[in-house]
Parts: C-alpha cells; sequence; structure tokens
C-alpha cells in the first residue's frame, strides 16, 4: 500500500505541471487587452498602461508568463490580482466559502443519492423505484439555474423559510438551500449509481450463499450488498467535490454567494491570467488528491481488491 501510494502521487506531478499549462495558455489566448478593463470606465494613457503591462508581464511570451507563474507557486507569491489584491488574499477570502458549500452539497447528495438508491434497488420494480428514477430523470434533465431560481423563490420568497441571499459569514444553516440546487443533478447520479449496483448485486451469488449460510437481512444487505455496491458511487462522489467546486458559478450568482464561482466569473471576464489559473490549479489538485483517496479507499471497501 505504501509503494503504490508513492507511485501514484509521482503519477500526478507531471498530470499537474500538464493541466496549470494548458489551463495558462487557454487564459493567455483569450481575446482583448486586460488592461482595457482597468481604467474604471475611463481610458488608459499609454505611459500607465505600459507600466501595468511591464508590472503584470503582459509584453512577455507565453512560456515567459507561464514560468514567472511557476516560479510565484513555489516561492508563495501568487502575484496581483488587476484590483491590486494579493492573488493569495484573494483567494483565502473566496475559497472558504465556497470549499463549506461544496462539502455541504456533498454530504446532501451521498446521504440521500445512497438511502434513496438502496431502497430502490432493493425495492427493483415496485413504485418506489418507478418514482425515484422518474424523479431523478426530470433533475438531471432541468438545467441548474432552473431550479435554483424555482427553490429561492418556493422557499425564499414564497414561504421564507431560507435566506434568499448568503453571506460569506452566514453560518451552515443559511447554506442549506444553496447546497441543495448545487447536489441536485449529483444527487440524481449518485442515487442512480447505487440503485444500478445494489439491484445487480442483489442477485450475485455471494448474496445467496450469505443468506443460505442464515445471515440476517440487515447483514446480508450492509456487509455484502451494499459494500460491494459502493465502488462505483465512492469515485463519482470523490472526483465531485472538485466538480461542485468549479461548477459553483451559477448557484453563487443565483444566491450572491462572494465564493470561487463569483471570483472566476470576474476574473475571467478582466482576463486576469493569474487569478485564474490560481484558483484552478487549487481545484485541479483537489480533483487529483480525491482520486488518490479514492484508490486508497477501494482496498477498504471491497476486500478483494489489494495493492502489491
Amino acid at each position: 500500500m505504501l509503494w503504490y501510494t508513492i507511485r501514484r502521487v509521482l503519477q500526478l506531478i507531471p498530470v499537474f505541471f500538464g493541466a496549470t499549462l494548458l489551463l495558462y495558455f487557454m487564459v493567455f489566448s483569450l481575446p482583448g487587452d486586460p488592461t482595457a478593463a482597468m481604467g474604471g470606465g475611463k481610458p488608459l494613457t499609454p505611459a500607465v498602461r505600459e507600466q501595468i503591462r511591464e508590472q503584470y508581464h503582459l509584453n512577455d511570451g507565453f512560456f515567459q508568463q507561464y514560468w514567472h507563474y511557476l516560479s510565484g507557486i513555489f516561492t508563495g507569491n501568487l502575484g496581483l490580482s488587476f484590483s491590486g489584491r494579493p492573488v493569495a488574499d484573494v483567494m483565502a477570502q473566496a475559497f472558504p466559502v465556497t470549499i463549506r458549500l461544496a462539502v455541504f452539497a456533498l454530504i446532501i447528495e451521498a446521504v440521500f443519492g445512497i438511502l434513496f438508491g438502496v431502497i430502490a434497488g432493493l425495492r427493483r420494480g415496485g413504485w418506489f423505484d418507478a418514482t425515484v428514477l422518474f424523479a431523478s430523470l426530470v433533475v438531471i434533465a432541468v438545467p441548474i439555474f432552473v431550479i435554483g431560481f424555482i427553490a429561492q423563490f418556493l422557499f425564499g420568497v414564497k414561504w421564507g423559510i431560507a435566506p434568499v441571499t448568503v453571506g460569506a459569514n452566514d453560518d451552515l444553516a443559511h447554506l442549506w438551500l444553496p447546497a441543495f440546487v448545487l447536489a441536485s443533478a449529483s444527487f440524481a447520479y449518485v442515487l442512480r449509481l447505487t440503485r444500478n449496483s445494489v439491484a445487480e448485486n442483489s442477485s450475485a451469488d455471494f448474496v445467496r450463499t450469505a443468506t443460505a449460510k442464515g445471515a440476517s437481512r440487515p447483514r446480508v444487505v450492509i456487509v455484502h450488498i451494499l459494500r460491494n455496491s459502493l465502488i462505483p458511487v465512492i469515485t463519482f462522489l470523490g472526483v465531485d467535490l472538485g466538480a461542485l467546486m468549479a461548477g459553483a458559478v451559477v448557484t453563487e450568482g443565483i444566491f450572491n454567494i462572494n465564493g470561487i464561482g463569483q471570483t472566476i466569473f470576474r476574473s475571467v471576464s478582466l482576463g486576469e491570467a493569474p487569478t485564474v489559473v490560481s484558483i484552478v490549479t487549487v481545484l485541479v489538485l483537489i480533483y487529483l488528491v480525491a482520486n488518490l483517496v479514492v484508490d486508497l479507499l477501494y482496498a477498504v471497501i471491497d476486500p478483494r481488491i489489494r495493492y502489491a
């Protein structure tokens, strides 16, 4: 297990550099002059414009700018945003908000998705199975911004049981509605994955053997059916944490949450390559670490899997 972990960590290094190089190239290729939006609606003088371009290395070539960025990562200096704030401070303010929202959404989709999926899989073909399959299909088909506006109107405006907007200092009790909206599509996928795995494993030979040996129904469901059905679900949940953080742009916009989503949107609009790439680099690291954790969890969940 130790050597497997070391090997997997070493494999993440070229993936990290390749991802950051591609991300920086995509931001570098955006059309327009990034300094055009820095005058507050007024045109900058040529001298000021040139000074800004020198300050942010905008006159350098792509590889020179990328080298400045990598050097800043390894020295702890991520540079300045176009507003003059350090990029590290921008990230320190935005990331905690989005992390709380994404983790809350992940808990919602994991708990309710697995619970409903297990019940539907054990009662395959029944009314509950048909209902949750239809409901999950509707959730997947409806765009998230439609779900967000409907939830905001019903729970926030009409019924008044949730805040319409969420501030950076609000507690977790105020995050349940945007977390529910953010988790809606992923919840439907977790439910369907769990349901299909449970339904398939319910008729497996090892389940019939355990039943024939006199194992109780709860033990058969938890130890044999559920444990062997969780591998595809854990795989999805592991990579979904990064997807939830990256996909929070719409949800944070609807509920006016000043997190990573809105920060990325503003930075892309202004062409702030250091801010965009720094934020997305952290998301890439979250993806990579989550995949590593998922790989290691396979051996814990399924005793048949062993890493040499």
